[in-house]
Parts: C-alpha cells; structure tokens; sequence
C-alpha cells in the first residue's frame, strides 16, 4: 500500500453520480495531479481525501491507516485553498505559525518552523507584515508556508494558482515544483490546468464525468492518450480529430487515404472497428512541397511559434510550426505528417485502437 490509497470510491447526491469508482494509489513522495474540466469530480475526491466530505462508499487510506471517515484533523494533511484564507488580523509569523500553536506545539519549535519555511519561500522580509498589505503570489507563497509548518504526511493542493495572473502563475509553477523537490512530501494537487499538470506531476489523473479516464505519467498521457477525451483535453491547440473508415489498404476520410504504420494496420484489424478517429497533434503537422493540399484561413502568432489553421479535404486542420509563418491568408498549401504520430481511436467507445 503507498502513501495514500483510494479505493472504489463513489459519491453520489441523490441520483446524481459524482464519482463513479475511483481507484488510485500513491506511493510516498509522489506528486499527483487531478486533472479535467468543471465538474469532472476532481474537487470532490479531494475534499474527501482531505475529510470535508465522505464517500457514499470505499475507502480512503492514508499511511496504511484507514481515514475514511476520520476528521480532518486527524488525518496528518495540510491544505492549500485557491483562496489564501489567512486570517487578516494577524500577521504573516503568526499565519504561519496558528496550526502549530493550536496543536500545542511549544514556542521555540513554532518559532524555529517559521524561520525554516519563511527562507525556503524567501519571505523572511514579511514575516511582520499582515495579508492586506501583500501581493497574490506572496500571499500564496504564506498559505503555502502555513501546510509546509505542519511537516504533515500529505500536501493537498485544490487549484492554488487560479487567482494569479499569467506571470505569477508561471512562477509559483516554479517555486510549488521546488518545493517538492526539496521536501519530498506526498502531493495531491488539482487543476484545470493543463500546462499544470504537464509540467508539475509524477503522474496525472484526466477525469471525466467522475470516471478516471487515464492515470499515468506526463509523457504516457501525452504520447499514448488512452481515450479520445484524453488526447483532446491534454495539448494545446488541441489534437486535430478526423472520422474515417475502415478500407481494403486502411483508412478514408473523404476520398483521402490516410497514413498508416505497419502495425497500426494490424492494430486495425484487430479491433474491427469500422468507423475510426484518425488523430493527429499540431505540432505533428508541417508545411511541405507536396502532401495534404489546402488553403490558410487564418494564422495566430505566439512569438516564438505560429498556430496555422488550414482548410483541407480533411477539414480545417491546426498546425502549430516554429517560428514566423511565410505563408498569408488564403494562400495554397500542402501538409504532411509522418504516419507513426497518428493516434486512433475507436469511433463508437472513442478508446485508443493504436
């Protein structure tokens, strides 16, 4: 058993089903990412890992002890919200320090904990200033100093960068992939986020619809999407869908034949699916002399690359290519790809075929 373990659990109001058997383990000093749209199910299961709420049925084990229904705090978590919560009349040492001091922890060691997280979140300087008179991503940077003053057995983080902007985003990214390297400590963190999860996690769980559709590592979520919402919902721009059908040689789409590896055919055959989706990445799209023909219907430049939409018998295909685009709206082109990047996906269950 790991670190955390999650077994078969469901939730339901009424009738309606949010969570529909979840079963995921953890291993020590793991960071786990949930990950999927608004209402997928991924906030629920971590307000029941961190005992806000209980299942409707399974069970929850933290450290090999069974915490199902224990209360929060008897469970050894600390939690970082995606609103700070930290008590305005108090100033940042004692935001710091309130957990420790109401589980009667002696001074000296509150005082010592605080000096530790204040210089590993390099806020040692705001120590005697209150939340009013702080930024976003210091205020963060303080909820965050507050969980890692408890050196609990789980961190467990509910979308704690969606109040940033852009930039301070992108550096509490940083400094919460920092963190668990220096501390090591089991993580749990929830995102709608894409880019977050990519970047910060061990392993990712996509959800849909309270199911699991995927849980593995970034690049086997990125490289092998297990079903066809997984490798929509992972990548941006997201992955070009073509619907085809089986043929003698392989696959049509529109009087178009598509490329195929060898064992993707095979794969094919196999599965015997007639009605496929023939994925393809963006970036596995580029311009060429011959290939795919059609038109550009428009272009969006990003500085260092260009997402180029064209128009093909295909239908309108995004290619994301480096750099400037030479090519102006409305101008002939052709497209190719190599057949080892498509990705194919059963047209009726919508799972990977190859």
């Amino acid at each position: 058993m790991g670190a955390l373990s999650i077994r078969n659990v469901r939730k339901s109001f009424g009738a309606t089903d949010i969570l529909k058997g979840i079963d995921i383990e953890v291993e020590a000093g793991e960071f786990l990412i949930l990950v999927g749209p608004s209402g997928c199910g991924k906030s629920t299961l971590l307000s029941m890992i961190a005992g806000l709420d209980t299942p409707s049925t399974g069970s929850i084990h933290i450290a090999d002890r069974d915490v199902t229904y224990a209360l929060p705090k008897d469970r050894d978590i600390a939690m970082v919200f995606q609103s700070y919560a930290l008590y305005p009349n108090m100033n940042v040492a004692k935001n710091i320090s309130f957990g420790l001091e109401m589980r009667n922890v002696p001074k000296a060691e509150r005082e010592a904990a605080v000096q530790r997280v204040a210089k590993m979140l390099q806020i040692e300087h705001l120590l005697d200033r209150k939340p009013g008179q702080l930024s976003g991503g210091q205020r963060q940077r303080v909820a965050m100093g507050r969980a890692l003053a408890r050196n609990p057995k789980l961190f467990l983080f509910d979308e704690p960068l969606s109040n940033l902007d852009a930039k301070l985003r992108v550096e509490m990214r940083a400094e919460i992939k920092l963190l668990h390297q220096r501390t090591k400590t089991t993580t749990v963190y929830v995102t709608h986020d894409q880019v977050e999860a990519m970047t910060l996690g061990d392993r990712i769980a996509v959800m849909r619809e309270g199911v699991v559709q995927q849980l593995g590592t970034p690049d086997d979520i990125y490289s092998r999407p297990a079903t066809r919402f997984v490798a929509e919902f992972i990548g941006s721009p997201a992955m070009n869908m073509v619907g085809s059908r089986r043929a003698a040689n392989g696959l049509v789409a529109k009087g178009v034949d598509l490329a195929l590896t060898d064992e993707q055919r095979l794969a094919l055959q196999a599965a015997g699916a007639p009605e496929i989706t023939y994925g393809l990445r963006p970036e596995s799209l580029a311009f060429a002399g011959d290939g795919l023909p059609g038109s550009v219907s428009m272009l969006e430049p990003t500085g260092p690359e260009t997402y180029a939409m064209v128009d093909t018998p295909l239908g309108n295909l995004v290619a994301r290519v480096p750099g400037k685009v030479s090519h102006a709206v409305g101008e002939r082109v052709f497209l190719q790809w190599a057949a080892t990047d498509a990705h194919l996906f059963d047209g009726q269950n919508e799972k990977r075929v190859a």
